[in-house]
């Protein structure tokens, strides 16, 4: 069976670009995620995530400035997909980003995986509650 081609899409933000891959919905953050930008983002990520069974990646490999505004943006995208029966995968590279995510411990609910490849083959797996 041949993977499904990936879908290129506009950026929805100057924060934001969102495509399809593999069955995914890959949702790449850009720029500085602080208060404004997450502002900006909210919705659209509210929009992805509110679909049942959705398959999400957030990429944040383009990202350059990370701060708690981002932190509630993941863990409330995590938290939706979740009630909707869907599974969310984190690709992060950027080592203060990665040490924020441990510090909060928003790496036992939300492993970062170093690649996109690596988060679109991971197998689904049953959410648990939290």
């Amino acid at each position: 069976m041949r993977p499904e081609p990936r879908q290129e899409s506009a950026p929805l933000t100057r924060h934001l670009r969102v495509r399809e891959d593999r069955g995914h919905t890959v949702l790449e953050f850009h720029g500085e995620i602080d208060i404004a930008a997450a502002a900006e983002l909210a919705p659209q990520l509210d929009r992805v995530t509110d679909r049942p069974g959705a398959r999400i990646v957030i990429d944040l490999r383009n990202i350059e400035f990370f701060d708690c505004s981002g932190l509630r943006l993941l863990y409330r995208a995590r938290t939706r997909v979740l009630e909707h029966g869907g599974t969310l995968r984190l690709v992060c590279t950027h080592p203060l980003t990665l040490r924020v995510l441990r510090v909060t411990g928003l790496t036992r609910l939300l492993p970062a995986l170093p690649t996109l490849e690596a988060a679109l083959a991971q197998p689904e797996t049953t959410p648990g509650p939290w």
